[in-house]
């Protein structure tokens, strides 16, 4: 008859080389929990160019724009946003979503740009499998302990959080190193020579009119200005965006100013008349109204229902409605 032995040595049995090092040295900016209720309320396109950030999802399912192109996620996916990476959350009645971010600053991995988790070409999204549990402890565990924090407790709780964020960096880099990311199988037949030239020249075309609107979004674009920017056809350009993106250039545009605003509310004091002129509106109740048909709200309750936690006793990120 087996027996349960009543006490358990693990032994590390060799050397390893910490991925930690003075040029990779990883800092936590801030943790948010999003849950279902809060994300009829939806996240809308925008682009962080400091810092990286690694969602876990929790439960629900969606298709979120990552990049040029939408990828279907749903509960234990992670997926990881390179700094500068546009992504769109979509969510809303019937897609919720529940999810812990952390946005982390500092990465330097050999091999890939600064502020990049995995190259720039992977599809971003990879499934946790049987780590998931540990993953969302880890993130229980660093929300709790930032939004609980209070005083001379707060430093110690910051360290802490530190140090389990490492190690949760530290299991997300075991996930993407071991496994195809979602969506790279290869389960289709090969194109011909000349169906695959086509493709990459469409596909080159796209990322060319996301990143034209994606530099220019504040700018008083229209569709003929962009074909004409770009010299290209404005009807072709418009079904080959739409077809790498799933939205029309315009469509898209809104969307990235929507975002652009979102950002500016949530992490600034500016007025919102001054919030929708550095997106591109110039008038603050066209502003108001596209906001409030694209949110669920309009800008000033959001600003509200948004708690960033940052003040001399707390550090932690909590969006009540959006995160």
């Amino acid at each position: 008859m087996e027996q349960n032995p009543l006490n358990v040595q693990c032994f590390i049995t060799g050397d390893f080389e910490s991925i930690f090092t003075e040029e990779n040295n990883p800092k936590l900016l801030y943790i948010s929990e999003q849950r279902e209720a809060a994300s009829i309320y939806p996240r809308i396109m925008h682009a962080h160019d400091d810092h990286v950030e690694i969602v876990l999802i929790l439960s629900g399912e969606s298709e979120y724009l990552i990049g040029s192109r939408k990828r279907k996620i749903k509960k234990g996916d992670l997926l990881i946003y390179n700094a500068g990476v546009v992504h769109d959350e979509i969510s809303g009645s019937g897609h919720e979503v529940a999810t812990y971010c952390l946005a982390v600053s500092g990465i330097h991995l050999k091999g890939l740009r600064k502020d990049a988790l995995i190259p720039d070409d992977s599809p971003y999204v990879y499934k946790t499998g049987n780590q998931f549990e540990k993953m969302r402890s880890l993130c229980e565990i660093m929300f709790q302990s930032l939004t609980q924090s209070r005083g001379k407790n707060k430093a110690g709780a910051e360290a802490f959080c530190h140090e389990l964020m490492r190690a949760f960096l530290t299991i997300s880099l075991g996930i993407i190193h071991q496994q195809i990311p979602v969506g790279a199988e290869k389960n289709e037949q090969p194109a011909d020579d000349e169906t695959r030239e086509n493709e990459e020249q469409a596909n080159e075309l796209g990322r060319r009119v996301q990143e034209y609107i994606d530099r220019h979004f504040r700018d008083p674009l229209t569709l003929t200005g962009i074909s004409e920017a770009l010299n290209v056809s404005t009807y072709y350009m418009s079904h080959v965006f739409k077809d790498m993106s799933g939205y029309s250039p315009m469509q898209y545009l809104l969307r990235r100013r929507i975002g652009e605003s979102q950002t500016l509310l949530a992490g600034t004091k500016l007025p919102i008349s001054e919030v929708a002129a550095r997106v591109g509106y110039e008038s603050q109740s066209y502003f108001n109204q596209q906001f409030t048909k694209n949110v669920g709200m309009a800008p000033s309750k959001y600003r509200k229902n948004y708690v960033v936690r940052n003040d001399e006793n707390n550090t932690a990120g909590s969006e009540k409605q959006q995160n």
